[in-house]
């Protein structure tokens, strides 16, 4: 599913300039939970970035389903994010004048899907997570943990080939953060390709591997065994 072989980036720092990642090799298949861990500085942010295909590398390969992204117009770069990727931010990045069914419902707006169907596949993903009464509310009326189901509810609703989660529980409370990461735990278990970066070990632990960056280089890449949110969820 995820391809990457041998990636650089760096970024000019005045005259000097900062080598950000040096020589990432990363796969995941399709089906995979992965977390990205690394302090700040470590590379991770950006190799996100270059996955979500919102900076671009100065070398190396990137292959997402098969497909070389390289070289992509700031359309094309849409494009593919629309059709192949999925994304659930910290600050979960919801339009505040636009109810949750609204927020849903706009990625299938920019594919092109009609109002009628984009309605009924938004309420449909606010059902699975929990949140079909709420789908009139605007952000403002939700909860933390609420705001990041509608996020999630979004970023699902295109049908992504990859979900891209960049520190989905940074801004929750340990109990609403194990709810949204066992919701992310039972995308995952119906076949959806999903990397988490985080920060929290337990959190990490709830994904199926543990990829640790240092100093834009992967130092250690593992299997775990994955702890069940349900466990911590009354």
């Amino acid at each position: 599913m995820i391809e990457i072989k041998d990636l650089h980036k760096s970024y000019k720092m005045g005259s000097n300039s900062l080598h950000v990642l040096k020589g990432i090799n990363f796969s995941a298949k399709a089906g995979e939970l992965v977390a990205i861990m690394g302090s700040s500085g470590s590379g991770k942010s950006t190799l996100l970035n270059i996955l979500g295909m919102l900076d671009e590398a100065d070398s190396g390969e990137y292959t997402l389903d098969g497909v070389p992204i390289r070289d992509l117009s700031e359309t094309k770069a849409a494009q593919y994010r629309n059709k192949f990727l999925g994304f659930v931010f910290q600050s979960f990045n919801l339009i505040n004048y636009k109810s949750a069914m609204e927020n849903v419902a706009l990625p299938l707006y920019y594919q092109r899907v009609a109002r009628k169907e984009r309605q009924e596949k938004a309420l449909n993903y606010l059902e699975r997570v929990g949140l079909k009464e709420w789908a009139e509310h605007l952000p403002n009326e939700l909860s933390g943990g609420q705001k990041q189901r509608v996020a999630i509810a979004r970023a699902m609703a295109a049908e992504p080939k990859v979900l891209l989660a960049d520190e989905p529980t940074g801004a929750l409370d340990s109990k609403t953060s194990y709810e949204v990461m066992d919701l992310i735990q039972k995308i995952n278990d119906e076949g959806n390709t999903i990397l988490v970066v985080t920060h929290e070990e337990d959190i990490a632990h709830m994904c199926k591997r543990i990829v640790h960056l240092r100093d834009g280089v992967i130092v250690e890449d593992k299997k775990v065994e994955q702890v069940r949110a349900s466990e911590y969820v009354q």
